[in-house]
Formats: structure tokens, C-alpha cells, sequence
């Protein structure tokens, strides 16, 4: 009987190479993104706060090591939340690195997972733990009702410098006024952008957002690219309920 041990297959690992070991990845893997191999990989940076203090506006921040090759999309999963689909980045035009903020329910790994041209997936991640509560409660412009007059507002601007960590020579920082509902308040639906493009001076595609509804209040990101796009960018999107949003940077 034990010499039948002996010679068993060892069991496969139900965390599938998880550093966190968290019971939630196997099926979060297999729910967005599919059956392409997937692997835990350092040339993937995460980072955030050991401790989130304001669990509705944690500051996140995303780089792929240019060794990677071309990425096709990146896509950022928080294993507790109840929502646990952040968003989607397709960088096309600008580099491969993302900074916004995020609502945290609770104490959790952060992941960013990176689709390369081969299909493979690159998988990063980072534990940011919090008293929680991010994900059910209303935002202050909800509370205060001032999310009417400034909804779909966008404000930003374009930085120009010599060429920092990545390759990035300039940076597009920019904000869009939202409640950014997730539908998990009592009596307050969903209400959220969902989409938003940034194009050059001649309309061609730069990079692109789905935002989902994890992402924070008046939501903020900074956006990198090798060379200043000439002429600024514009800012095209829609929030779910149809609202167009669309603004000129500079």
C-alpha cells in the first residue's frame, strides 16, 4: 500500500502558483481570462499601499518590463471584492504602464494580469490590506448630490520630460467627474463609466479603458507614452446608462 503512495502523481496545486494562496484565483483565472496559460511573473509590477486608509480611493499603479514584448491588454482583478473585474487596458499606442485608484471591499491580493501578443498571460500581484467597506458605500458627490452639475466634466493635461523608468517621455494625467456607483448602495443602481478612448489630433486610437465599477470616484489615471503625442489628445467615452464624455487635453 505505501509503496503505491510512493508512486502516486503529486496532486495538482489548487492555488495554480498563487504567492497569496488564495482560494478565489483558480476561478478568477478561468473567468476572465479564459484558458490561455497563465503564469505568475516579476517582469509584472504591482503597487499599492501596504494599508489602505481610505478604502474608496486606493491608489494603484501598473509597469510591464519592456522584456515582455508587445502587450495587448492589461487587466486588473481584486480576488475579495464583490466586483471583482476593475478594468481592462489596452495600451495600443502608449506604453504598457497605468496608475489609477480603486474601491477595496476588504483585505486582498491586487492583481494585474498582461496578455502578450502570443496570448499568454503574465500575472502580477500585490496585497493591500483595509478596513474594507470601499465597495458599499456611497461617494461623497452621491451624498452631497453635486455629482449633477459636474457629471462628465474632464479635466488634465500632458507632461513633457526627459525619459523616465520605462522608456516614458510623457505622461497624460486626467480626471472624469463620475459617482461611479457600483450598484451595491441600497436604493443607488449602477452608475458608472465604462469606456473611455484616448485619440491624437488625427483620430487614430492612442489606448483604451473599460472601466468597471470597482474603479473610485471621479476617477483619475495617468496614462504613459514614448514620444508626446503632437497636438494633444482627445478624450472620447460613455458612462453605462449612454452619457457621452469628451474632452480636449493639451
Amino acid at each position: 500500500m505505501w509503496a503505491g503512495w510512493a508512486g502516486a502523481a503529486p496532486a495538482a496545486d489548487p492555488f495554480e502558483g498563487d504567492p497569496y494562496r488564495s482560494l478565489p484565483w483558480a476561478d478568477m483565472r478561468r473567468e476572465y481570462l479564459g484558458a490561455a496559460v497563465a503564469e505568475f511573473d516579476p517582469r509584472v509590477v504591482v503597487q499599492g499601499p501596504a494599508f489602505a486608509e481610505d478604502p474608496m480611493n486606493v491608489p494603484i499603479s501598473v509597469r510591464v518590463d519592456a522584456a515582455l514584448g508587445r502587450v495587448e491588454q492589461i487587466v486588473v482583478l481584486v480576488d475579495r471584492n464583490p466586483i471583482r473585474r476593475v478594468l481592462v487596458y489596452q495600451p495600443m499606442q502608449a506604453l504598457p504602464a497605468l496608475s489609477f485608484r480603486f474601491k477595496l471591499e476588504q483585505a486582498s491580493p491586487v492583481r494585474a494580469a498582461v496578455q502578450t501578443a502570443d496570448g499568454r498571460w503574465h500575472v502580477g500581484s500585490t496585497w493591500v490590506d483595509s478596513a474594507g467597506g470601499g465597495c458599499t458605500v456611497s461617494g461623497a458627490s452621491r451624498k452631497d448630490g453635486s455629482w449633477t452639475q459636474t457629471l462628465g466634466d474632464v479635466s488634465g493635461k500632458l507632461f513633457s520630460a526627459a525619459p523616465w523608468e520605462g522608456g516614458a517621455s510623457a505622461r497624460l494625467r486626467l480626471r472624469v467627474m463620475h459617482p461611479m456607483d457600483t450598484g451595491l448602495v441600497n436604493g443607488v443602481p449602477a452608475f458608472y463609466v465604462n469606456r473611455l478612448s484616448v485619440r491624437n489630433a488625427a483620430d487614430q486610437e492612442l489606448a483604451r479603458l473599460q472601466v468597471y465599477e470597482p474603479v473610485s470616484e471621479n476617477p483619475v489615471f495617468s496614462v504613459d507614452f514614448a514620444q508626446p503625442p503632437a497636438g494633444g489628445v482627445r478624450i472620447v467615452g460613455t458612462d453605462n446608462n449612454g452619457n457621452r464624455i469628451g474632452s480636449r487635453v493639451e
